[in-house]
């Protein structure tokens, strides 16, 4: 079965054509995927005869809503969706005073292996497909009701280790015929996989790159993130300079605050030190706690924070959302797999 899903607007209307149809076709089918039609017999703008064949012949994915948590105090909705080969990936809805964002997964579980994370305790399962991507966003404002303006690519996945697929997705929601969400409102989120930044840089794309960093040394580092003995954070800092010299966007790096692992005095005056050359906005992640992890919440932000702002940095401390859900990266998906209840 093909996966109509995940064509462009072109390839859609290459494969249309394919099938004897006008070009237009194309469009048409294309705008009912976009506005999320769970089957071809409600794109009723098709002939029948056509409707006909693409069920015949294309594969339609739609999310089932396996678990949702709902945030009593701020909105925040956490979606555990089970896809069409019973995998579960997750989704965030999370709304703010310029519009809502939706925080998607990239893979079923992820290889990264990063210490404090719920996400990787099981391992990569697979990729997610371009149009598994798209159907995050699409279900996610079809059952929350609310327009969703942002799209953060930083749930379950390491976005670089699926990069073909995210591209083509980032295609598909950026075009003007389907959701139309600008570059400039997506920010993509890497552990430093460094030949993915690279690409990036040369593709010149308008989005916003995080970078999750989690400690400036390579001893720490390495510790936190297995990733850091394939790439060092010092060609991690570098690959940075480098992306910023060729597209002009500042990075935003992600840290997540560890109780005396990479709160210190001294990791703050290392951070001004790699970035020094170009603007950076550091992230500061109230650690979220993990049953399985023995890592937990610095006692130490707002010093680090004020470290970095001594230095010229701009700082900020991410505010938690979703505080009283499983609102954390893996979490939901975890308890799911163990046969725990949600809310």
């Amino acid at each position: 079965m093909t996966d109509i899903k995940s064509m462009t607007l072109p390839e859609l209307r290459d494969f249309l054509q394919g099938l004897g149809e006008p070009s237009f076709r194309g469009k048409q089918v294309f705008s009912w995927l976009s506005r999320g039609a769970a089957s071809f017999d409600e794109m009723s703008n098709l002939p029948r005869s056509l409707r006909e064949r693409l069920a015949e012949t294309c594969s339609l994915s739609v999310p089932t809503a396996a678990r949702k948590q709902a945030s009593a105090k701020d909105g925040t909705i956490k979606y555990l969706w089970e896809l069409a080969d019973g995998n579960c990936i997750e989704s965030v809805l999370m709304r703010y005073h310029h519009g809502n964002t939706v925080c998607i997964s990239s893979q079923v579980g992820c290889r990264m292996g990063c210490a404090f994370c719920a996400s990787t305790i099981a391992g990569k399962v697979r990729d997610l497909t371009p149009g598994e991507m798209l159907d995050q966003v699409i279900f996610t404002q079809k059952d929350s009701g609310a327009p969703i303006s942002n799209i953060v690519l930083m749930g379950i996945g390491e976005p670089m280790d699926n990069l073909d697929a995210v591209l083509k997705f980032l295609e598909i929601v950026n075009c003007p015929d389907g959701l139309n969400i600008g570059m400039r409102h997506i920010s993509l989120s890497t552990c430093g996989v460094l030949p993915g930044i690279r690409r990036l840089a040369e593709l010149g794309l308008q989005l916003t790159l995080s970078v999750s960093l989690h400690a400036p040394d390579r001893e720490t580092r390495s510790r936190l993130m297995p990733v850091n003995r394939a790439y060092d954070v010092e060609e991690l800092f570098a690959a940075c300079h480098a992306y910023f010299q060729k597209t002009g966007r500042r990075i935003s790096f992600e840290y997540a605050m560890i109780d005396g692992v990479n709160d210190q005095d001294w990791q703050a005056d290392l951070i001004a030190k790699r970035l020094r050359g170009m603007p950076g906005h550091v992230n500061l992640i109230p650690l979220n706690d993990v049953t399985e992890s023995p890592f937990r919440p610095s006692r130490r932000t707002a010093a680090f924070q004020k470290r970095l702002e001594s230095h010229g940095l701009t700082a900020t401390v991410r505010r938690s959302l979703g505080g009283d859900i499983d609102a954390a990266c893996g979490q939901l998906r975890r308890k799911a797999e163990k046969g725990e209840d949600s809310q």
